[in-house]
């Protein structure tokens, strides 16, 4: 998968891990790196690396919450919402290089049941 992305994403110098992260925000602007991590499947030692170049592309913010220091918000900067809009035509590209629909339905019923069985059904 992350293979199929990088040629989509190369124009927008991002990687896959990074898209993924910015759909997250996209959705929600602020979110806590726990948050982050639960939405993603990342350990804090997988995420905080990977948010902190974001931080330096301009992609992001981080900082302490002012009720809880123990934990860390992130969201979105101004060129972190910018590039929402160039990254629109991405799931389109992507789906161009996908197998039929029913294959694609397939394939999702089939990795759910792979993380059902690493995650427990509890994550569904």
């Amino acid at each position: 998968m992350t293979k199929a992305y990088k040629k989509i994403l190369a124009p927008l110098d991002i990687t896959y891990p990074q898209y993924l992260v910015m759909m997250v925000l996209w959705e929600r602007d602020q979110v806590t790196v726990s948050e982050l991590g639960s939405r993603l499947f990342l350990d804090s030692g997988t995420l905080t690396p990977l948010l902190k170049r974001m931080e330096t592309m301009g992609l992001l913010h981080r900082n302490r919450d002012a009720g809880d220091e123990r934990r860390v918000v992130v969201s979105l900067s101004d060129a972190g919402r910018a590039l929402r809009e160039k990254a629109k035509a991405v799931p389109l590209q992507m789906s161009c290089m996908l197998p039929s629909l029913d294959q694609v339905r397939q394939l999702v019923v089939e990795l759910k049941e792979v993380r059902k069985g690493l995650y427990g059904a509890e994550e569904q």
